[in-house]
């Protein structure tokens, strides 16, 4: 009994113990907010790896005969996404035609020496089929997200994004719709109705050098600058006729019902299937030119990387609760030193070692609880609010603190990872009660006639 009143009576009398507690709370609130700010960056760069890459994607070698029968593998885009869909491991799958070009923008010349501002753009072409688009990923999203730093005028249909809009005068043909990523309208200032020209390599007769001219119908915006800066969607009719080659798609994209667990046995059984059906050159999943591919199968150096990355990052954080954690064997061994005649007249009273010993394990107790309590109250809420923190003191220093053109990102990412924060918490409280240890111990076991004699 008399060790919680005492306890929690130094704790109250002697304010410097409050300071073990502000320590523990700023070191919690700070691991927790930059475990956040960086989880949420590397997750971002994952996401950047990944592209608009789905679950899964299938690249048939259409030009290399089957070995078995000696035939071209086929080139129906439904037949082929209709087998994938047949599958109870796939939610849905969707043909696109992949293409790069250069963006041309007669009389819109800049500096010429800064490619972001030269007068051609290098730009990724997708068509697409809008429907089957929508099922394997975040294209809709895509579409409505709304404009926020950067202007732009999204499509007037979602589910008929290559509409012309009504209300734009048209001067001759009516030209295919494309949708443009809304950085690349802004910089390059392309307007609702506007004709741009896009050049590149076609297959029609033999391999030359076409334009294709198409009418801006809307902008998209993926909340990834980089992307946005550098994608054009058009119809994946458009696109066929265009480039020619005798090809529907140049790949499937799949969505699986549960990547995580069935992605490995997917990646098998899709191989086996559509080489069976005459859809695929080869059955070698586990090649390393296998034409059924997951999405980390493109970037596997780099996510190993990444992980590697959060891992050291977890390591060297941790020294954080170290010195938070020295801030309470200090404060305690301050403590026993000045509270020695206490010690003594407690032992004169009747107080065993043990009690001495469990008196000041639980003043680190209650520094350890409540300091990570706040400490984590305070990391979560400023991790779920980093984004208007940093406008408010970018308002009040006059200073861009997190720059949206150097990290190609319009707005600080953050991921809560509940494992994470516990374990901070869990970890400053042990790390805590350690550090309380050896003063304690070396309280319990003063002589109390020395103790008493002590000024």
């Amino acid at each position: 009994m008399y060790r919680s009143f005492l306890s929690r009576r130094y704790l109250r009398a002697r304010r410097t113990n409050w300071i073990g507690m502000a320590g523990i709370t700023v070191a919690v609130a700070a691991l927790i907010l930059i475990l956040s700010i960086m989880s949420g960056f590397l997750d971002v760069s994952r996401g950047h790896l990944r592209g608009t890459l789905s679950d899964m994607v299938v690249m048939p070698q259409l030009d290399a005969p089957i070995a078995s029968t000696g035939e071209l593998p086929k080139r129906d885009a439904d037949g082929v996404r209709q087998a994938l869909e047949a599958s109870p491991l796939v939610e849905a799958a969707s043909p696109q035609y992949n293409w790069f070009g250069m963006l041309m923008m007669p009389g819109r010349e800049r500096l010429a020496s800064d490619p972001t501002w030269g007068d051609l753009s290098v730009v990724r072409i997708l068509g697409v089929d809008p429907e089957a688009e929508m099922g394997v990923s975040e294209f809709r999203q895509f579409l409505e997200n709304k404009p926020a730093t950067f202007s732009g005028h999204r499509v007037q249909n979602p589910d008929d994004p290559f509409a012309l809009p009504s209300g734009v005068e048209y001067d001759g043909r009516p030209f295919d719709g494309a949708v443009i990523g809304e950085q690349l309208a802004n910089i390059w200032r392309i307007e609702v109705g506007e004709v741009i020209e896009i050049v590149s390599a076609t297959f029609k007769d033999s391999v030359d050098q076409s334009a294709l001219k198409v009418r801006v119908v809307g902008t998209f915006r993926s909340k990834n600058n980089e992307f946005d800066m550098g994608a054009i969607y058009l119809s994946r009719d458009a696109m066929k006729d265009w480039v020619g080659h005798g090809r529907e798609f140049t790949q499937i994209t799949v969505r699986l019902k549960d990547y995580e667990t069935t992605k490995h046995q997917a990646k098998v059984e899709l191989s086996r299937d559509l080489h069976e059906a005459g859809y695929l050159h080869d059955y070698d999943p586990m090649g390393p030119r296998g034409e059924v591919r997951l999405w980390e199968d493109f970037q596997v150096n780099m996510l190993k990387a990444i992980e590697n990355e959060k891992t050291l990052l977890g390591i060297m954080l941790s020294l954080v609760l170290v010195v938070a954690a020295f801030t309470v064997f200090a404060i305690l061994s301050m403590m026993v030193t000045e509270k020695r005649r206490d010690i003594g007249i407690l032992s004169a009273l009747g107080a065993t070692p043990r009690g001495i010993l469990g008196l000041f394990l639980m003043i680190g107790f209650w520094e350890a609880f409540v300091g990570g309590l706040f400490g984590g109250i305070l990391g979560l809420l400023g991790a779920h609010y980093i984004n208007a923190i940093e406008r408010g003191l970018s308002s009040i220093l006059g200073v861009q603190i997190f720059n949206q053109k150097v990290y190609l990102l319009d707005h600080i990412p953050t991921v809560i990872e509940p494992d994470g924060v516990a374990l901070i918490v869990v970890g400053a409280f042990v790390a805590s009660l350690i550090a309380a240890a050896f003063p304690a111990w070396r309280a319990a076991r003063l002589d109390p006639v020395e103790a008493l004699r002590h000024e």
